[in-house]
């Protein structure tokens, strides 16, 4: 005996690749019993049982499997609106018809990727917390050592270098230095991407605009501490910055 059944795409790519599938006869439950044979009469998109991140797996449809059934409506409006309006549609045609859980598609999404959600938000609460951490470390550290050449600049400026030379050559300085630290850091960043991949969706773990922003934000913080203990040791008496120590 031979019943119809409609597979899905992902199906009909791993048995009958390049073919046309319909028509095809495959076997279920070959293994526990008489193979009973279906005949292939309709192929359909995939479905992400498992979750939007996970490859679709493949699926195969019975007309005879109908002890429940899943109504889809598309709505240009809010779909709360539309529930009553359903319930009464679906009664009418069968007054002793069981209306089970009712959602949205939003809500349906978020909740296939509900545990996704849950670990990237403390990752992102950590991520945010180590370079909170980050900034005020490196803040304090390159303000200190240009605050430690006070005596430096103080030579400097009796030997005749202008405020604005000085503020050039810390800045410069301090730029080559956070340059390879972000490079550095770029690097060490990208190594480790595939540790993250499994954790995001629509998103890719090389995304640019992630890495633009953390990079601008550090050397945004690395600039001002280089500049504002520089600018403040330049306004010095060059006498007293000879005497501090």
């Amino acid at each position: 005996m031979s019943d119809s059944s409609i597979i899905s795409e992902a199906m009909a790519k791993q048995f009958w690749p390049g073919e046309d599938p319909i028509g095809k006869r495959f076997g279920v439950n070959c293994s526990d019993s008489p193979c009973h044979w279906r005949t292939v009469v309709g192929v359909v998109g995939d479905v992400k049982e498992l979750g939007p991140a996970a490859e679709p797996a493949i699926a195969m449809y019975f007309m005879e499997n109908m002890d429940d059934m899943t109504l889809v409506v598309r709505a240009t409006q809010d779909p709360a609106r539309l529930v009553t309006d359903i319930r009464q549609i679906v009664h009418s045609v069968d007054p002793n018809q069981p209306i089970g859980e009712v959602r949205t598609m939003e809500s349906a999404a978020a909740e296939s990727v509900a545990p996704q959600r849950l670990t990237m938000m403390v990752s992102i609460l950590f991520a945010a917390l180590a370079l909170v951490l980050a900034m005020v470390g490196l803040y304090g550290v390159i303000s200190y050592s240009v605050a430690q050449r006070t005596h430096e600049f103080g030579v400097r400026v009796a030997l005749g270098a202008e405020r604005r030379d000085i503020l050039r050559l810390v800045v410069e300085q301090g730029s080559r230095v956070i340059l390879v630290g972000v490079g550095t850091g770029i690097l060490g960043a990208l190594a480790l991407t595939r540790f993250v991949s499994s954790l995001l969706y629509a998103v890719k773990p090389t995304d640019p605009l992630t890495y633009l922003a953390v990079t601008f934000l550090l050397i945004a913080v690395a600039l001002l501490a280089s500049y504002i203990p520089a600018r403040r040791a330049t306004k010095v008496d060059p006498l007293v910055a000879l005497r501090y120590e």
